[in-house]
């Protein structure tokens, strides 16, 4: 699949998302006003209240016409029920599957290389991209364990960059590329309208011509940085020279800010980052762990213009082996909205780590995990490149067992979703 990954793209309107409270409404009112078309890719869809409301507005909308295709990982949305899907295609609604694997004694073994973007197209003319699944623990009154999460709105003509993207997507997966001219030469051009000042760059990670694009971006952004870098990510295990790039920006003076998860959804998130601590720490990298709940964002910004919103977590398997994608703005508008809601999070939400909350470690200890954590982050995306790349494959859901499968507490119609694995 072919993207242009390295192309600044101006003339673009760019809106902040925060949580599902901005999220949802803002998706399911665009697609219940969609005229022609309606493209979604998903990791998780729980069958819950937010599950059963963007089945609704899909359902409307196709029924008046409007083309649906739905993507989702076979992974993270395996609990699907019959009644949910067969609601869906009897609408019209185009449902695929990624790579839905086959259970070997109740378990999954799918689970490398997944398809794990969030991204939403609607008339080729708006477009959304971040992190956020639709699940109800992407809302505030889930409870404690709410996610805190961002995503992005895209007006302007990047998001014809990522209407072609989310049709190649469907053409490589098997409707041939003979589908994919036909349905770009019907789609909308309202994308390619100016409608904004903000240039923005789409940016994808896949496992075969784009494997390292988003860290790479990164890396850049990081190394040319010279005032400040705030990071906030889930799951932060990221490669050598990833942390090299935040140490050598700290000891150059630029102010390095890391968010990390203080209340995780999975302990091991934050005994991996943990390992880095000392490490960062020593070459003036500031930690903040945020502990309202857990931290599901995916957003970083350099200095004052260059931010990115996104899928990508900053560990092994969005760095080296699930597909992802992120969108990379230069505004300084837009910088300075990420700021503000980063700099609320870091003054009431998060607790900052000193170096003196580590010295209770006996140093000895901690000279042998150091060195077994240089050469892990040293070499893990080289051992990870040789796992199997399969090309992608996507299935109709009616054509595959996933919707009479279900496991206990996976879905919850009630509001209840308890996914947790890395999303």
């Amino acid at each position: 699949m072919s993207n242009n990954n390295n192309r600044w793209i101006g003339g673009n309107r760019i809106e902040l998302l925060e949580n599902g409270e901005e999220f949802f409404p803002r998706v399911f009112d665009a697609i219940r006003q969609a005229q022609r078309e309606v493209i979604v890719e998903t990791f998780i869809l729980f069958e819950d209240k937010v599950g059963m409301q963007l089945h609704a507005a899909m359902c409307e909308a196709a029924q008046r016409g409007v083309k649906i295709d739905v993507l989702i990982d076979g992974f993270g949305s395996p609990d699907l029920s019959r009644e949910f899907i067969e609601g869906l295609t009897s609408a019209g609604v185009k449902v695929r599957v990624f790579d839905p694997g086959q259970r070997f004694m109740g378990q999954r073994l799918n689970v490398f290389r997944r398809m794990h973007r969030k991204i939403v197209v609607i008339d080729g003319a708006r477009a959304f991209v971040g992190g956020i699944n639709y699940s109800a623990d992407h809302l505030l009154d889930f409870g404690p364990k709410a996610k805190q999460d961002y995503a992005v709105e895209l007006a302007g003509p990047i998001v014809a960059e990522i209407h072609q993207f989310v049709l190649r997507a469907i053409a490589l997966g098997g409707k041939g590329a003979g589908w994919f001219r036909r349905r770009l030469k019907q789609a909308p051009r309202a994308g390619q309208v100016h409608a904004g000042e903000a240039e923005a760059m789409f940016v994808t990670r896949d496992n075969r011509r784009h494997t390292n694009d988003i860290e790479r971006h990164y890396r850049a952004a990081i190394r040319t940085a010279r005032e400040r870098i705030v990071i906030a990510n889930a799951y932060f295990f990221p490669g050598y020279r990833f942390i090299k790039e935040l140490r050598r920006a700290a000891r150059r003076g630029v102010d390095v800010r890391l968010i990390l998860q203080g209340e995780p959804d999975m302990p091991i998130v934050k005994t991996a980052a943990s390992m880095l601590y000392h490490h960062l720490l020593h070459a003036g990298v500031r930690i903040y762990e945020y502990c309202d709940r857990p931290l599901h964002g995916k957003v970083a910004l350099m200095d004052d213009k260059w931010s990115t919103v996104g899928s990508s977590n900053l560990d092994p398997l969005s760095l080296s082996l699930n597909l992802e994608a992120n969108v990379i703005v230069r505004d300084e508008a837009f910088n300075k909205v990420l700021w503000e809601r980063m700099d609320q999070l870091m003054r009431h939400s998060c607790k900052q780590v000193e170096a003196a909350d580590l010295a209770s470690e006996w140093s000895g200890w901690r000279l042998v995990r150091s060195f077994f954590v240089f050469h892990i982050l040293r070499w893990y995306p080289a051992l990870l490149g040789r796992l199997p790349r399969h090309v992608p494959r996507l299935t109709p859901a009616e054509a595959t067992d996933l919707a009479s499968r279900r496991d206990t507490g996976r879905s919850n119609p009630a509001g209840g979703a308890t996914q947790t694995e890395t999303a």
